[in-house]
């Protein structure tokens, strides 16, 4: 296939702010490198948090790194609908007026007033990338995944970055729907 990127799936996790990390595991706390992800520089924690909703409450969920300007916790909507709680499907960072939620670790509670959201499946591009496959930043496209359900996704965003691997990131659900289980490739499709 042309224009092809590895597919991943992005499991329900929370970014942290430094201060909410250090409510949550004490002062001073820095967070503790488990594995290194495929975007460069970014990895999965040691540490883990529950997620709190007025339904239920989700144990264990992954903390990524490194700390960020603001917390956020992405889950999928069938997570959301768990939690009881309905999140807007956005791209990461674009928190204003998301779901509020909150956070237990095992030194304090955070209460996030905005932060919940679904992740928009999006695709991550270096910019010679991006210019093979003759797309840019912000653009939305649509992704065919060659997995055993095969499918085409809609509304795929394009990111492109010097400092991105190229991969699709998608969630848990549309990972079942597609039944995208081990390593599959999309191919990206101008609208």
């Amino acid at each position: 296939m042309a224009n092809t990127v590895l597919v991943e799936t992005s499991a329900r996790h929370v970014h942290l702010s430094q201060a909410d990390i250090e409510t949550l595991f004490g002062a001073g706390h820095e967070l503790t490198v488990k594995k290194m992800l495929s975007q460069p520089g970014q990895f999965a924690c040691e540490e883990r948090v529950d997620v709190v909703g007025p339904k239920n409450t989700i144990k264990n969920v992954s903390v990524l790194g490194p700390a960020r300007k603001a917390s956020q916790v992405e889950v999928s909507l069938t997570d959301a609908r768990t939690l009881g709680i309905s999140v807007p499907v956005r791209e990461s960072g674009d928190l204003k007026g998301s779901a509020p939620v909150k956070l237990v670790g095992p030194a304090g509670e955070v209460e996030l007033t905005e932060g919940a959201i679904a992740a928009q499946r999006h695709v991550h591009l270096t910019p010679e990338t991006a210019e093979k496959f003759g797309v840019s930043d912000k653009e939305i496209v649509l992704a065919k995944l060659d997995t055993p359900r095969a499918l085409i996704f809609d509304d795929v965003v394009i990111r492109v970055s010097p400092s991105f691997a190229d991969a699709m990131h998608i969630d848990t659900d549309e990972s079942n729907a597609a039944n995208a289980f081990g390593s599959y490739n999309a191919e990206i499709i101008k609208k």
